[in-house]
């Protein structure tokens, strides 16, 4: 694998990385987004590697992006450790760029997984929706609604605990993304490995406190909830709303609300119609297809919580109810 010296790079210029480097040695780099780089790092005095998440300021032109950068690193450092929440560990800042050190994931999110495999095991989808269920129902217990919950922020990681281990033990894995391996599924060496999944991007959450609102048109069109779009307050359900849609999309390969156009994928939401074909639910049990329409439900009121989801039988016959960290 070509490596370049990122920490030389950007430590040549006065920005929140060369604070960064101060303390972690930089490595390569392992992902860019429309706002900056993510490198893979290394913490001596802790002995771990972790992400860099270097995100250039100037790039922000629209207010909404500059207020979901400030939002992050603020909801990320209020919420406790999660094992299926992303952890902020450090964050730099300086007037033209904001670095984040955080947990080292793979390079690959859920999203990634679904365009690859088309349709995802009811065993697997059952794992994955135990840790993300219980990462929503973390967030809020501490009265945290992140809005904007879809595969794209659900971030793949080895073992469900990341991919931080001691240097000596995990020094040379390779953390590069090849895009040709996600057209072939995991590799064997991957698939002997039990995958977990954290909940990441909490640029659009909002902290309600107990029995608070929220308002304000945020999410993903195919993810968003209902009530989001009627313009009135809305709570934490919302949240339960886009994780059942994931759980949907694992199942089927597709989302349950879609269309031509956003206005299309909002009127669809808004019916809230939920439907099962049978070439695509066939071999689904009738236990999924019962939680997905307590979760996927317009009216609010009968709609699950998280915790309530946890306990649903699909999952707690399999123990995963039991899982819930508080």
């Amino acid at each position: 694998m070509k490596h370049h010296d990122a920490a030389g790079e950007l430590a040549a210029k006065p920005s929140s990385a060369s604070a960064a480097s101060s303390s972690y040695q930089l490595l390569e780099e392992i992902g860019r987004g429309r706002f900056g780089t993510i490198h893979r790092c290394y913490s001596p005095a802790k002995n771990a590697f972790f992400a860099c998440k270097v995100v250039d300021k100037s790039l922000l032109s629209d207010p909404t992006d500059r207020q979901c950068l400030n939002n992050e690193p603020t909801i990320m450092s209020f919420l406790p450790p999660h094992p299926h929440v992303l952890r902020i560990h450090d964050s730099y800042d300086s007037p033209g760029s904001l670095s984040l050190i955080l947990d080292l994931c793979l390079p690959i999110s859920l999203h990634d997984l679904i365009v690859s495999e088309e349709r995802l095991p009811e065993s697997r989808v059952r794992v994955f929706m135990v840790q993300l269920l219980g990462a929503v129902a973390h967030c809020h217990a501490y009265g945290v609604v992140h809005r904007d919950i879809k595969p794209e922020n659900v971030l793949l990681v080895r073992g469900g605990r990341g991919v931080q281990e001691e240097a000596e033990e995990d020094g040379e894995r390779d953390y590069s993304y090849d895009s040709s391996k996600i057209g072939e599924g995991f590799t064997p060496e991957e698939e002997s490995e039990e995958y977990g999944v954290k909940l990441g991007d909490f640029g659009s959450a909002e902290w309600l406190g107990e029995g608070g609102m929220a308002d304000g048109v945020v999410g993903t069109p195919h993810y968003v909830a209902p009530e989001v779009l009627r313009g009135r307050g809305y709570g934490e359900k919302v949240d339960v709303w886009s994780a059942g849609v994931v759980m949907y999309a694992m199942l089927a390969g597709f989302q349950p609300f879609r269309g031509e156009r956003v206005e299309e994928v909002f009127d669809a939401v808004c019916r809230g119609n939920l439907r099962f074909p049978t070439r695509v639910f066939r071999e689904v049990s009738g236990e999924a297809k019962d939680l997905l329409r307590k979760m996927v439900c317009r009216d609010v009121s009968r709609r699950l919580t998280a915790e309530q989801a946890l306990r649903h039988p699909w999952i707690a016959a399999n123990g995963g109810g039991q899982r819930l960290v508080n």
